[in-house]
């Protein structure tokens, strides 16, 4: 079990990640590619992500990359740094900026378990163009195994975003905290993550607390391994629809008045429903917005909710219904 020790000035502090972390994406994506976990939702994508890697033309670019991150234990700090929180590109410039001692740890601790590939060694000197490599064939994966299907991986995030954001209006951030649950426990300044493969406590100590949520993090969550590190949680959001790749003029949001075609698809009332819980929605909410009766309401999402657009999240007396990446799909469409 990982114990997460917070200060009242932690919880303070303690945030969600305004987005998905690509670099954390690419990363726990590796894992799962090469895991024998059966994830149904996962299953076109590793088929189709394993076919595109061995045509690629230059596959061997990706054997360093692929022992760096296995299917299980131990992975390197330096793969995933805090900088990628400003985007692709940021994390990417500090994994090439890597400190030569972390470099050398990481990488250390990691062969004590796993058989590294000859590149690995000029890796942990540091050397530049090892550097450059590891990156260059970190942008190759991203670019064919997650930026296809980015579309849908931020849906899901921003479908969980949804639930926090109302978790933190309702109780603050012990609120937030807590509503992280059933995976994780809340209790009296303490977060324990209950499946976690080490028996270890992390001491925030006036740092705060990140928490990233991440489309292709496994069920128990992920913490950094250096204390010294700024704190991250990365944890698992619902994979709602799964993955199916979106291309094309249909992938970003089209002006109002294909509000209409909707309309005219599920009537009125469903789309206006659809719509209200682009930014998450009580059925009560729902109701008040559009007008209608709390029954009718709740008949409209029971109907979207069994259609796969939207996904329903119960906290005592409340449901919070947000849109499943397929929702979201046919309300971009």
């Amino acid at each position: 079990m990982l114990k997460v020790i917070f200060t009242s000035e932690d919880i303070l502090r303690t945030r969600v990640a305004p987005t998905a972390d690509p670099v954390w994406e690419l990363v726990l994506s590796l894992h799962l590619l090469q895991g024998r976990r059966n994830e149904p939702l996962l299953t076109e994508w590793r088929r189709s992500t394993a076919r595109t890697l061995r045509k690629d033309s230059a596959a061997e670019r990706f054997r360093l990359l692929l022992a760096l991150n296995p299917p299980r234990g131990y992975f390197p700090d330096f793969l995933t740094p805090y900088a990628s929180r400003e985007g692709f590109q940021a994390g990417l410039a500090a994994v090439r900026g890597t400190p030569v001692d972390m470099l050398h740890r990481d990488l250390t601790r990691l062969a004590e378990e796993n058989r590294l590939p000859t590149p690995a060694a000029a890796l942990a000197r540091g050397e530049p163009e090892a550097l450059r490599h590891l990156t260059d064939s970190m942008a190759r994966y991203h670019s064919l195994a997650v930026t296809p299907y980015w579309p849908r991986i931020q849906a899901a995030v921003e479908a969980d975003r949804a639930r926090r954001a109302r978790a933190m209006l309702d109780g603050g951030p012990e609120g937030l905290l807590a509503s992280l649950r059933p995976g994780m426990r809340y209790a009296g300044g303490v977060l324990e993550v209950l499946d976690y493969p080490d028996s270890r406590e992390l001491h925030l100590d006036g740092r705060g607390l990140l928490l990233v949520p991440s489309f292709f993090c496994a069920p128990t969550p992920v913490a950094l391994l250096d204390p010294t590190l700024p704190p991250v949680l990365v944890y698992p959001v619902d994979r709602l629809g799964g993955l199916v790749p979106r291309t094309g003029p249909g992938a970003g949001r089209n002006p109002d008045g294909t509000r209409e075609a909707l309309g005219a698809l599920l009537g009125r009332t469903r789309a206006a429903v659809l719509e209200a819980a682009d930014d998450g929605c009580t059925t009560g909410e729902m109701a008040r917005r559009l007008r209608i009766s709390a029954a009718a309401a709740s008949q409209h999402t029971t109907v979207l909710r069994n259609a796969g657009l939207l996904v329903s999240h119960r906290d005592r007396n409340t449901v919070l219904h947000t849109l499943t990446p397929l929702g979201r799909a046919v309300l971009d469409a």
